[in-house]
C-alpha cells in the first residue's frame, strides 16, 4: 500500500510520521520547496528502529513519484494567519489544487484522495470535478476534526458522552452545525462546547502567530487513513459529495459516512432537527457561494 503526502508542510508532514509510526503504509512525501520533503522524510524515516516500524517513507519534489499511489492526501496550500478566514484562502489555494489534481489524475488515476487544503469543502469540490473521480474515492477531512474539537470541549466541561452523539456537520468553517444526540447533555454545555470548536481554529492560528493547527489535523487524517487501509468500514463525519442527501445536490458538506477499502461506501442520513436542517441549509448556501467563485 503506497500513500502519497502532497505538502510536507506541519500537517503533511505530521500526517506522514503518524502513518509509518503507525506500520501502516510506505509514504513518498511531495513538496515543491527543494528539499523540505527529503530531509524531512529522512528524519522520519530515522523513527523506525525506534518504533518497529517497517514501512518506508521518501521525500521528494518530483511529482512523478505520485505513479502508482493508492491514496494521495493533499495537504499542500497557504495556511491560514491571524485574522484570515479559511475563504480568505479560496483563489490562491484553488490554483495549487487544482494543479495537484490533474498530477493525480495522470498519475494515479485509481486512487483514493482525501483533501485537507482549506476551504476544504469547496477544495473537495475542485478536486473531484477536476479529477472526474467517482466523488466516493474524493474525501475531504473536516467532521473527524471538528467533532473531535466538539467532543473534546464537552469533556473539558466535565461532561463525557458516548461516541456518535456529539457530531459536528456542514461546512469546516464558521457555519458548522453541532448536533447532539444525547439527553443527558445541557443546553448550557452544548453551546458553549459548539462555540468552542466552530471557532478552535482561529483560536490556534492566534496563538502560534505563523501557522496553523497540524497536531489535531494529522490525527484526523490518520484515522481516515486507517479506516481505508483496513477496510474497517468505520462510521465517521467527512466532507462528502450529495446526490439528495439531506436535501442537498451536487455539494460537498460535511455528513456522517462509513469508510472503507473504497472509499465512501455509505452515506449515513440522520434524522436532523428543524433547526439543524435550516443550519445545514445555510452552511451549504456559504460552500456554495465558495464553488461558484471557484469553478
Amino acid at each position: 500500500m503506497k500513500v502519497a503526502i502532497i505538502g510536507a508542510g506541519n500537517v503533511g508532514a505530521m500526517a506522514a510520521s503518524r502513518i509509518i509510526d503507525g506500520n501502516l503504509a510506505d509514504v513518498v512525501l511531495l513538496d515543491v520547496v527543494p528539499g523540505l520533503a527529503k530531509g524531512k522524510a529522512l528524519d522520519i524515516s530515522d523513527t523506525r528502529p525506534i518504533t518497529g516500524s517497517a514501512v518506508s517513507i521518501t521525500g521528494s519534489e518530483d511529482f512523478s513519484d505520485l505513479k502508482g499511489a493508492d491514496i494521495a492526501v493533499i495537504t499542500a496550500g497557504l495556511a491560514r494567519k491571524p485574522g484570515m478566514s479559511r475563504e480568505d484562502l479560496l483563489k490562491k489555494n484553488s490554483e495549487i489544487v487544482k494543479g495537484i489534481s490533474l498530477k493525480i489524475k495522470g498519475l494515479c488515476p485509481s486512487s483514493i484522495v482525501i483533501v485537507v487544503t482549506n476551504p476544504l469543502d469547496v477544495m473537495s469540490y475542485l478536486v473531484m470535478k477536476t479529477t472526474g473521480f467517482d466523488p466516493k474515492r474524493v474525501i475531504g477531512m473536516a467532521g473527524v476534526l471538528d467533532s473531535a474539537r466538539f467532543i473534546n470541549a464537552i469533556k473539558g466541561m466535565g461532561k463525557n458522552i458516548p461516541g456518535g452523539e456529539a457530531l459536528m456537520l456542514g461546512s469546516h468553517g464558521d457555519t458548522m452545525v453541532p448536533v447532539n444526540r444525547s439527553k443527558g447533555l445541557s443546553a448550557e454545555v452544548f453551546n458553549h462546547a459548539s462555540e468552542t470548536a466552530r471557532n478552535r481554529g482561529a483560536e490556534i492560528v492566534k496563538y502560534l502567530g505563523t501557522g496553523s493547527a497540524y497536531f489535531a489535523p494529522s490525527a484526523s487524517v490518520f484515522f481516515m487513513l486507517k479506516a481505508i487501509v483496513k477496510n474497517e468500514k468505520s462510521a465517521m463525519c467527512v466532507s462528502a459529495y450529495l446526490e439528495g442527501q439531506y436535501g442537498e445536490k451536487d455539494i460537498y458538506i460535511g455528513v456522517p459516512v462509513v469508510l472503507g477499502s473504497q472509499g465512501i461506501e455509505k452515506i449515513i442520513e440522520i434524522e436532523l432537527t428543524q433547526e439543524e436542517k435550516q443550519a445545514f441549509k445555510k452552511s451549504a448556501l456559504q460552500i456554495r457561494e465558495g464553488i461558484a467563485k471557484t469553478l
